[in-house]
């Protein structure tokens, strides 16, 4: 079929953006620490189910210690610190705005990738990161007191989307080290599981960090509460099938059939994708200048990966 990755990117995005959108309303009904310990678990479940229809053991195998190690420790920064970041800034900023700020992840993993892998930054991927920060600010810096630029929304808000942005493209990197020391060839399983398989311990850093958490601050009422609410369980079972299951697998999937960089960049279009829905669920003005800012941060991370 023609053109089948790039009609896979593109439900990406939108699996994506249907994400965003639960997101928010999960984290407002349950609590940002309630709704991620629920999806982290559910992802373990999804996980070894996948695992032992695969390959007939409910355990990812061929993980060395040093490759669990890594991924471990991406759990920690892209889940529970990013995704932390992330849902708090959903319920101070929405989820339209923070999917706006999540176009900053490329930027931080160029940068993470710079230190730690000694990958070079080449002038495109500069010009990409100036341009997505100028799409950003036009969507969110306004006219302030005595006409001087003033930022529109919550600062601790805008402090929490950045922080997502930042752990989510720190803990891409840290993931490609993991991977790299994965022992795919040992465990005689299919190339397209080991991602999965990877991510398995990233939830499993997740659910302990997340459940540590929400103890210490809350204690476990919350969670309690949460399992006789229906529609809440509903919203966190949607999020985790759009996010971490569907949309991780259907984004492996588009770069078999397409480029990398056109299939990056097709699900990259989230924040163009997210206005309309905003608009209708939770009454979010669309501005024109919302709209540039928009689809200039969008071209700015297609750079990233066309340049």
């Amino acid at each position: 079929m023609t053109y089948i990755g790039e009609l896979i990117s593109i439900g990406v995005a939108f699996s994506w953006t249907a994400t965003a959108l639960l997101s928010e309303f999960g984290s407002k009904r349950l609590g940002n620490l309630t709704l991620n310990v629920l999806r982290m678990g559910m992802a373990l479940v999804f996980s070894l189910v996948l695992f032992f229809v695969v390959t007939g053991s409910m355990m990812p195998p061929g993980a060395s210690a040093e490759a669990a190690g890594w991924m471990l420790l991406s759990g920690v920064v892209g889940y529970v610190i990013g995704d932390f970041c992330l849902f708090q800034c959903y319920i101070i900023i929405g989820s339209r705005y923070g999917q706006l700020f999540m176009t900053l992840a490329p930027l931080s993993a160029a940068l993470m990738a710079w230190i730690t892998l000694g990958q070079q930054m080449n002038a495109m991927s500069i010009l990409a990161m100036l341009i997505t920060l100028v799409g950003i600010s036009i969507s969110v810096l306004g006219r302030g007191e005595h006409h001087k630029v003033g930022l529109k929304l919550p600062l601790n808000g805008v402090l929490f989307a950045i922080g997502a942005a930042m752990c989510q493209g720190i803990g891409l990197v840290l993931s490609k080290i993991g991977m790299d020391h994965y022992e795919a060839s040992l465990a005689g399983m299919p190339e397209w599981l080991v991602p999965f398989s990877a991510n398995f311990y990233r939830c499993v850093a997740g659910i302990i960090g997340f459940s540590l958490l929400l103890y210490f601050r809350k204690g476990l009422e919350p969670l309690r509460e949460a399992m006789h609410d229906r529609k809440g369980l509903a919203v966190a079972t949607a999020t985790t099938v759009f996010g971490p299951f569907v949309g991780v697998g259907f984004s492996l999937m588009a770069v078999q059939y397409t480029a990398a960089g056109i299939a990056s960049t097709l699900m990259a279009m989230t924040p163009i994708i997210i206005l309309l829905p905003s608009y209708w669920l939770f009454k979010q003005k669309i501005t024109l200048r919302a709209v540039v800012g928009a689809v200039i941060s969008v071209v700015g991370v297609s750079l990233f990966f066309l340049g």
